[in-house]
């Protein structure tokens, strides 16, 4: 498949990182608003997935899809259905993960219908030809724009502007390990600096940012109002 052909490139070695388990179970579940008992679920029963509960961990390529399925469930997709839309797309696109290229997102409403047609699997009840139908595939299409897809890498998605494209906080396989991040600093760092009693003004000083992004990076964390943590899906 291309992802292997990507995986095995020898010019850039993080490459294989991104079919590297890195992200566990909770943390893809923040990332992606979404229970974490919907990304397991989304999971089992692939080979390349870790079947412990507690210490399952997925690629940077499955937390991107995981995404793309949050954007699905809150459609009220069915996860069967989303399932039969990644194996069509999978067949369609050539690519062990569709759901993380620029092709899946200028294809998706046309994959997902027809893959609707599929034996066996109804279609989504909220994918009509109406105008509720259209509103409904604007989530889709809202959470594929927070994505940078790049040419040069097969049309992979390789930033995610996980907290909306107004805030800096990025994920990038190629910064900090794929860490949620400001101008390449991990968020996580930002906050321990925080909490050990340091001013926004200090930790911008010492990481050469601005103040704003100190603070976007702890809204991201959920030490200011607004953040993920606030809105969290239980």
């Amino acid at each position: 498949m291309m992802a292997t052909l990507v995986s095995e490139r020898t010019d850039q070695p993080w490459l294989r990182r991104l079919y590297l388990p890195a992200y566990h179970i909770g943390e893809a579940a923040d990332y992606a608003g979404i229970a974490p008992q919907t990304v397991a679920a989304w999971h089992k029963g692939e080979k390349k997935f870790l079947e412990k509960d507690d210490k399952a961990s997925l690629s940077y390529m499955q937390l991107i899809e995981v995404a793309v399925v949050a954007a699905f469930r809150k459609m009220g997709v069915p996860l069967k259905n989303i399932r039969a839309t990644r194996d069509y797309a999978r067949s369609t696109l050539k690519f062990e993960f569709p759901f993380a290229t620029l092709r899946f997102r200028e294809n998706a409403k046309h994959l997902y219908l027809d893959s609707n047609e599929i034996e066996g699997i109804s279609p989504g009840s909220v994918v009509q030809t109406d105008s509720g139908g259209q509103l409904a595939w604007e989530t889709v299409i809202g959470r594929l724009r927070e994505f940078d897809y790049e040419e040069k890498y097969d049309g992979l998605a390789l930033k995610w502007h996980l907290a909306g494209r107004s805030s800096p906080v990025l994920i990038d396989p190629r910064i900090a390990f794929g860490t949620p991040a400001v101008k390449g600093v991990p968020t996580w760092i930002i906050k321990g600096r925080w909490d050990a009693g340091e001013s926004d003004s200090d930790i911008a000083e010492d990481f050469d940012l601005d103040k704003t992004h100190v603070r976007e990076a702890l809204k991201f964390e959920g030490v200011v109002p607004g953040g993920r943590r606030e809105s969290l899906v239980h």
